[in-house]
């Protein structure tokens, strides 16, 4: 992917009942993708905020079928806007792996992110696969082979949220990535403003906002597209 071509805007969400219409909202302020979070007890990567709104979102009810429903109708309203569910393996485990993928995609799933699932475990799970700065190059090159469309960078080793400053680490990892594999490189975590965005989209193909996207989607669907065109305008 040359400089030239316009970089990807992925908005994360947590799936609630309010969440197509947010997911609509964005769309309408330029994101490319949506990722939709399906909550779980146990979020290992997830910081405070997006911790906090899947605690809201189960104590609401949300469980797996309760987001499908969510994921049919954003898609719904989105068009063919992609739509990638984001969850943990102990949920598909629950639920069924191969129940799980059909119903996903029935429901208009794109691909799905399955933050715990390391690179070469079940491969028959499509799915776009996450690299950090602590991965090796074997575990870089593995992912990029087994990656559904393009690699998530994680530009940073712990937990996703806002931050004050782009993590130092991205520019290694996306140098090492792009020597490693042959498919589109999009960066999270850490991600917040349109100064990060613009920054991280000079090192990838692409950019994932996620906590501040959640904070801001509570100030209803109106906040959440003119921040989303705040980043779009970066980009």
């Amino acid at each position: 992917m040359t400089g030239s071509d316009p970089k990807k805007l992925v908005i994360y969400l947590m799936a609630e009942p309010e969440t197509p219409e947010l997911a609509r909202a964005a769309v309408d302020g330029g994101a490319d993708i949506v990722e939709l979070g399906f909550p779980f007890s146990d979020p290992l990567a997830d910081g405070p905020v997006i911790r906090r709104a899947g605690e809201r979102a189960l104590a609401r009810g949300m469980r797996t079928r309760a987001c499908l429903d969510v994921l049919a109708q954003t898609r719904a309203l989105v068009g063919d806007t992609p739509l990638i569910p984001m969850t943990y393996s102990s949920l598909l485990e629950a639920y069924g792996w191969e129940r799980f993928a059909q119903d996903v995609t029935t429901a208009g799933a794109t691909s799905m992110i399955i933050a715990d699932l390391p690179a070469g475990e079940r491969p028959e799970a499509r799915r776009i696969q996450l690299v950090a700065p602590t991965s090796t190059d074997e575990r870089i090159a593995l992912a990029g082979r087994e990656t559904d469309g393009w690699l998530y960078l994680v530009t940073l080793a712990g937990t996703t949220g806002a931050r004050g400053d782009l993590s130092p680490a991205l520019a290694g990892l996306a140098e090492r990535a792009r020597r490693l594999v042959d498919v589109p490189l999009y960066a999270g975590f850490g991600i917040s403003t349109p100064e990060h965005a613009r920054a991280a989209a000079e090192l990838a193909d692409g950019i994932v906002v996620g906590s501040r996207a959640v904070q801001v989607a509570e100030g209803g669907p109106d906040a959440l597209r003119d921040y989303v065109a705040s980043l779009r305008g970066a980009l």
